[in-house]
């Protein structure tokens, strides 16, 4: 195998890992995601964040990490509108700061690994 298909076959287990989630009592849920996203939805991120757009940043984290837990999309990003206007945004920054901590935390197989 070359290095570029031992590096696409590396994130495709990645992206195929289990799910982690957060619970989110305020909201009667339980929010799944994964801690890794690809290069292209992560550029989006850094652009907004780099434009002091950091609001708009975490909003945009929750709609594209947030899985139910059949890792189907929780949210689509015409929702963006609602979360700007009419969420909480105590609890939506608990949960993206909850989900990037969970991203941060090694799991029990990746200690195992090392």
């Amino acid at each position: 195998m070359t290095v570029l298909e031992n590096a696409t076959k590396h994130f495709r287990a990645k992206l195929g890992g289990a799910l982690k989630s957060i619970d989110v009592p305020e909201w009667e849920t339980k929010i799944y995601f994964k801690d890794v996203i690809t290069l292209k939805e992560q550029s989006k991120l850094v652009e907004l964040a780099q434009a002091g757009k950091t609001t708009e940043a975490l909003v945009e984290t929750l709609i594209t990490k947030a899985r139910n837990e059949d890792g189907t999309r929780m949210f689509q990003s015409a929702d963006k509108v609602v979360f700007m206007n009419e969420v909480d945004p105590q609890i939506l920054v608990r949960v993206v700061g909850g989900m990037n901590e969970a991203a941060e935390v090694p799991t029990e197989d990746e200690v195992e690994k090392n």
